[in-house]
């Protein structure tokens, strides 16, 4: 029996895959170690969405070359970085986010000493796989891969695709079939939930209410939506949160307080339809925890376009601030613009994470 150890980063969508991996490997007969000293082979589902995290990725993929067993890199890293992953082991196999059905075949050929490339974009749904759970208590639920936006900082378009989403009737059996395995709550998770749907004639609100008709006791967690595509299915939306089973809980990222640097991002919406989706939520759904996104100092950020940022939070008052220094990423249009200096990012920066620090959210 071969043993294997994986490591995971990244978005809930990437644990999901390493989950799945991991439990295609077990019901292959694969032996899954908690240290890479104890492996036969190693494993690393990669995130690349931010510069610091593809940092830890090099470091990762380096210290892990320097044990000398064979290597598989899965996750996003291996459709938008490659050839970098080539130049620091060029015999480890590759594994797009489409390919996790192919992990047991890789495995094998890779613990061969054979290199392994599936980084195709496959349109198939990764659903009613067996699972490893990272937290047996949380289902993970992808109901698709890619979205329908073009942001212009997000590298992650280039990892996942357009928006392909999966059945309804699937995504129901894969819910129902944690809740019968013991999870007590499942997390609903896409790159836009709010965009789900959209290619397949249906949306979020009806595959949400099919979900919560499952019997059991379990909650449900709704994970990213964006302000552009959540506004056209507002209303369903706030009907539906007042379900029970449904977690008062609304990611909704709004990147910027000003509307010329979400212009510049491509983010398609306003500050104020940011803000009329946080009100009428708000008012409907008493007990709603808010947590949003912040991206500190996009190319061409002036220090009014940061202030305005810095005057929504204060105004919408979000009980969590996911903040981001931006960083330029591989194939994006940010990339091109030019860039802030440092300095003036960190400044930024520390100024929100101490505005955070000070409670002047809820």
């Amino acid at each position: 029996m071969k043993k294997i150890y994986a490591s995971v980063y990244g978005c809930p969508t990437n644990i999901a895959d390493y989950e799945m991996a991991l439990g295609l490997l077990k019901e292959n007969d694969f032996e899954i170690v908690d240290t890479p000293a104890k492996s036969d082979l190693n494993i690393i589902f990669t995130c690349v969405v931010k510069n610091p995290t593809e940092q830890r990725m090099i470091h990762l993929i380096k210290k892990f070359t320097k044990l000398d067993k064979p290597l598989i890199v899965a996750g996003c890293m291996p459709r938008i970085e490659q050839k970098l992953i080539e130049k620091i082991n060029p015999l480890a196999s590759l594994v797009g986010p489409d390919s996790i059905e192919k992990i047991v075949d890789v495995t094998r050929v890779t613990l061969e000493g054979r290199k392994v490339i599936f980084i195709e974009d496959l349109k198939k749904p990764k659903l009613c796989l067996p699972r490893a759970r990272k937290n047996s208590n949380i289902g993970i639920i992808e109901i698709s891969n890619g979205c329908l936006s073009n942001c212009s900082y997000c590298c992650v378009k280039f990892a996942r695709g357009k928006l392909f989403s999966y059945p309804v009737e699937k995504i129901v059996e894969e819910a129902r079939q944690a809740v019968k395995n013991g999870c007590k709550e499942l997390w609903i998770t896409s790159q836009d939930n709010s965009c789900y749907g959209k290619d397949i004639d249906t949306s979020l609100p009806e595959l949400l209410k099919e979900i919560c008709k499952i019997e059991g006791k379990f909650s449900v967690r709704v994970g990213m939506m964006n302000p552009f595509h959540l506004k056209e299915i507002l209303d369903e939306m706030i009907h539906v949160y007042q379900n029970e089973k449904i977690l008062k809980f609304l990611h909704l990222p709004v990147q910027s307080g000003s509307d010329r640097i979400l212009k510049l991002m491509n983010r398609e919406y306003a500050v104020k339809d940011f803000i009329e989706v946080v009100e009428k939520f708000r008012k409907e759904i008493l007990d709603l925890f808010l947590s949003t996104d912040v991206i500190v100092g996009f190319p061409g950020e002036t220090e009014e376009d940061f202030q305005k940022t810095v005057e929504l939070m204060k105004k919408i008052k979000p009980n969590k601030i996911n903040i981001s220094k931006f960083g330029a990423r591989p194939m994006t249009e940010a990339a091109k613009m030019k860039q802030l200096d440092n300095k003036i990012i960190n400044e930024r920066s520390k100024l929100l994470h101490e505005l955070v620090k000070n409670n002047f959210t809820s």
